[in-house]
C-alpha cells in the first residue's frame, strides 16, 4: 500500500489550521465568557455575603435597641410608680396633717371658749357674791366690805402656823425687798394701821410695808417678801364654783370626773413663789 505524503502532509497542515481556527475563533471566546461569567458569580455572591452581614448587623442593632428600649420603658414605669406612690403618701400626710391641724384648731378653739365662758361665769358670781355680801354686812352690821376683809385678814395674819410663820420670817431677813401688801381695793389708813399691827406682832418686829392696789384677784389682801407670799382673798371661796363649772364644761366631751375642793379657802395661805414652782 502506497503512502501519499502530500495528501497526509495536506491533511495535518488542515488539522493543525482547523486546530488553530478552533483555538482563536472558539475556545478562547467560550473560555473568556467562562472566566466573566465565574467572575460576575464570585463578585455577586460577595455583594450577597456584604449584602448579608449588613443585614445581620442592622437586625442585631434593632434588636439592641428593642431591648434598650424595653428596659428603659421599664425604668420610666418603675420610677412613674414610685413616683406615684411617694405622691400618693405626700397627699395623704398632707391631708392628715390638714385634719389634724384643723381637730387641733376646733379643739383649741372650744378650749378657748370653755375658759372664756368659765372665766365669764366666775367673774358673774364674784361680782354677784361681792354685791350680795355688801349688802348683807350693811343690813345686819353696817360695816363696809372692805373693812371687814381687812379685819379677817389682820386676824389670819395672827393665826399664821408656826412652819409658815418660820419661812416667812426667814424670807424678811434674809431680803432686803420691802415688804408689800396689795389689795385689790384702796385701803383706808384704818385698815393699813390694822395690818400694820398685825404684821409686828406676828413677826415680833417693827417691819416697814408698802401698800399697793392690784386689779389681780378678787376682794381680797396679799402680803409678799423674798418670793414668800401670805394672801387672803374672797376668790378662794369661789374656787369650788369654779371647779364645778369646769367639770359641768367638760361634761360635754368627756364623763365628769370628781375633783377634791381645796380646804384652804377658809384659812390664811402660803403661795410658794413662782420660780420655786
Amino acid at each position: 500500500m502506497l503512502i501519499d505524503w502530500f495528501t497526509v502532509g495536506a491533511q495535518a497542515l488542515n488539522f493543525i489550521i482547523l486546530v488553530w481556527l478552533l483555538k482563536r475563533f472558539l475556545y478562547t471566546p467560550v473560555l473568556s465568557a467562562i472566566d466573566a461569567r465565574e467572575k460576575r458569580i464570585a463578585r455577586v455572591s460577595a455583594d450577597a455575603d456584604r449584602q448579608t452581614s449588613e443585614v445581620q448587623k442592622s437586625r442585631d442593632e434593632l434588636l439592641a435597641e428593642r431591648k434598650a428600649f424595653d428596659d428603659q420603658r421599664g425604668a420610666l414605669l418603675a420610677k412613674a410608680g414610685l413616683d406615684a406612690k411617694a405622691q400618693g403618701e405626700r397627699l395623704l400626710s398632707s391631708a392628715r396633717q390638714a385634719a389634724e391641724s384643723l381637730t387641733s384648731k376646733q379643739n383649741a378653739a372650744l378650749l378657748a371658749e370653755s375658759l372664756e365662758l368659765s372665766d365669764r361665769l366666775g367673774r358673774l358670781a364674784a361680782t354677784e357674791s361681792l354685791s350680795i355680801a355688801r349688802s348683807i354686812l350693811k343690813d345686819l352690821a353696817d360695816t363696809p366690805l372692805e373693812e371687814r376683809i381687812s379685819e379677817i385678814f389682820a386676824h389670819r395674819l395672827r393665826g399664821t402656823d408656826p412652819k409658815t410663820r418660820e419661812a416667812f420670817d426667814t424670807s424678811l431677813k434674809r431680803s432686803d425687798d420691802v415688804v408689800v401688801v396689795a389689795s385689790s381695793f384702796e385701803l383706808s389708813d384704818r385698815d393699813k394701821a390694822k395690818i400694820q399691827t398685825a404684821v409686828n406682832e406676828t413677826f415680833s418686829a417693827d417691819i416697814p410695808l408698802r401698800f399697793e392696789t392690784s386689779s389681780q384677784g378678787i376682794a381680797g389682801i396679799a402680803l409678799t417678801s423674798g418670793g414668800q407670799r401670805l394672801s387672803w382673798t374672797i376668790a378662794d371661796y369661789l374656787k369650788t364654783l369654779e371647779e364645778k363649772v369646769a367639770d359641768l364644761l367638760k361634761s360635754r366631751a368627756v364623763p365628769v370626773t370628781e375633783q377634791p375642793t381645796g380646804s384652804s379657802a377658809t384659812s390664811l395661805r402660803q403661795e410658794a413663789p413662782a420660780a420655786a414652782a
